[in-house]
């Protein structure tokens, strides 16, 4: 005779026989208004550049950025980061482009704002790395280190001409020292209040930044180690945290995500403002390079890798595939 005693009782199987069981009790929604779209406008050019290690990227001309701009905010996505590509001829050793009111960064965001108004949060990436002929996120020394509080005069600067462009939120990104405290007093000095800081507290010194450099035209020689964070460390972008919410950060970012989703899960277990996490190039780059191959299912992979920053703790993911993905996650998809 059969014993029936061994059998569990508790089957958490139940819950997941159907795709429609699977979605009722899903822990994490991943939906359209968590994303946020990176995007790269580059002066100069009048059709897209592709960008040879981010298939399915570009550096956008002005026209196709509103392009992208009106695409992203039909698809739901909530908000667009701006990284201006200047020409070359215009990059000196203090980053002057980034702070030229009629610099590429500058018009593009006038650009999205006459195009989509406040129908997309517009957001712009404040640091010097694009704009300087070595690379760097800010001003050297004699010496040729990056000079803290020289940067950071740099940084007002931009905070400014980037506001007055009508910019909704600016992302100081070069983990120098005080710079969200001077940003937000840089914009509250020119009447720029409501100009929200989403502050780059723990942006680690990544081997998964490659491709965003080519992105960006980088002149970068030798790294950033003495300023982007350790991936070594935790207590340390705790510290940081600590710090930027003192001086007046409103939201907070991990960088990367994937990487670092246990930084990311005790930031957003301690702050009540909301945190976001970028999904950077390589990441993305890694995902389509293996699709390409065959090797993964791509259209699964990716939403996997944004569930799980999602389930990590993020309340905004910046993601190339802001867009797509989006458009994926519209009502009337089917369940998993």
């Amino acid at each position: 005779m059969t014993s029936y005693g061994s059998f569990p009782g508790a089957r958490p199987r139940r819950l997941r026989t159907t795709p429609v069981m699977r979605r009722m009790v899903a822990e994490t929604r991943l939906h359209p208004a968590d994303l946020i779209l990176p995007a790269f406008v580059r002066e100069g050019v009048s059709e897209p550049v592709p960008i040879s290690a981010m298939p399915g990227v570009v550096q956008h001309t002005r026209d196709t950025l509103r392009k992208a701009a009106v695409e992203a905010v039909e698809a739901g996505v909530s908000g667009i980061m701006l990284f201006g590509v200047p020409e070359d001829t215009k990059k000196d050793a203090l980053g002057t482009a980034g702070t030229d009111p009629d610099g590429i960064l500058q018009v593009a965001i006038r650009d999205v704002r006459a195009e989509v108004g406040d129908e997309l949060v517009v957001m712009s990436d404040l640091c010097l790395d694009e704009y300087t002929d070595h690379g760097h996120c800010g001003v050297l020394d004699a010496e040729g280190r990056v000079d803290n509080d020289a940067t950071l005069e740099r940084y007002a600067e931009m905070a400014q001409v980037q506001a007055d462009a009508g910019v909704h939120v600016v992302g100081p990104s070069g983990m120098m020292d005080g710079q969200v405290g001077v940003v937000r007093d840089a914009l509250d000095t020119i009447g720029k209040e409501d100009v929200a800081v989403l502050a780059y507290t723990a942006k680690y010194a990544s081997a998964f930044y490659g491709p965003f450099r080519e992105a960006v035209g980088s002149s970068l020689k030798g790294d950033r180690k003495t300023y982007q964070q350790d991936a070594a460390n935790l207590r340390e972008s705790m510290r940081e945290l600590a710090l930027d919410l003192e001086e007046g950060a409103d939201m907070v970012m991990v960088k990367p995500a994937g990487p670092y989703l246990d930084v990311l899960a005790k930031v957003a277990d301690a702050v009540d403002v909301p945190v976001a996490a970028y999904q950077i190039s390589g990441e993305y780059a890694m995902i389509e390079a293996a699709a390409e191959k065959g090797w993964i299912e791509r259209d699964k992979a990716i939403l996997e890798s944004l569930t799980g920053i999602k389930r990590a703790g993020a309340r905004m993911i910046l993601t190339y595939w802001a867009t797509e993905a989006a458009q994926r996650l519209a009502p009337g998809t089917a369940a998993r």
